[in-house]
């Protein structure tokens, strides 16, 4: 598990010489591949492997894995247009899957808070999603998996562009076996 910095790309290699997060893996002994993507502009919790028949197993949708992000968005955003941000919208001829969207934030403060999750990963969905609306995303951070029995990998308070290995129970988890009792003790 990665907490990839925004302004790196989810490649191993850049032919336009940006920064990837294969610099920030690099101590971890082993080629690893990213599972999935997080846009530069995106920072949060990214999963890497070496083992190619555990990331088929997360990115198949015969087993979905939901994706929750903590977004800040410019200026105070009405319930209404949150309410609209959870629907199901049409991007590239595809319509999407509804999303879950949580405020966090008091309607009080300058900026919005939410808290959304996708059960879907289209490219750089939640940034048109809003942009749709209007809305400037100042932060998207991915911050949990959430796997089908309701339990979560989490990033927790691993520092931003450091890695650790997932824990077994971690593992079981995302493989599907449901042994994690979900805690976020042992990485928080």
């Amino acid at each position: 598990m990665l907490n990839k910095p925004r302004g790196y790309v989810t490649t191993l290699s850049d032919e336009r010489g940006r920064k990837t997060v294969a610099t920030l893996c690099a101590s971890a002994g082993v080629r690893v591949y990213p599972v999935g993507r997080l846009d530069m502009d995106s920072d949060g919790l990214l999963l890497l492997t070496d083992d190619g028949a555990f990331a088929q197993r997360l990115t198949h949708p015969s087993h979905p894995i939901a994706k929750y992000y903590e977004v800040t968005l410019r200026g105070q955003v009405d319930d209404k247009t949150l309410q609209a941000l959870s629907l199901p919208h049409l991007l590239d001829g595809y319509r999407t899957h509804p999303a879950e969207v949580v405020r966090l934030n008091g309607s009080g403060a300058p900026d919005t808070r939410v808290g959304i999750t996708l059960h879907e990963g289209r490219n750089r969905q939640i940034r048109r999603l809003c942009a749709a609306h209007g809305l400037q995303v100042l932060r998207l951070c991915r911050t949990a998996l959430l796997c089908e029995n309701g339990k979560a990998v989490r990033l927790g308070n691993l520092p931003v562009g450091k890695w650790r290995d997932l824990t077994k129970g971690e593992i079981n988890l995302l493989k599907g076996n449901g042994t994690y009792a979900g805690s976020t003790s042992d990485t928080e």
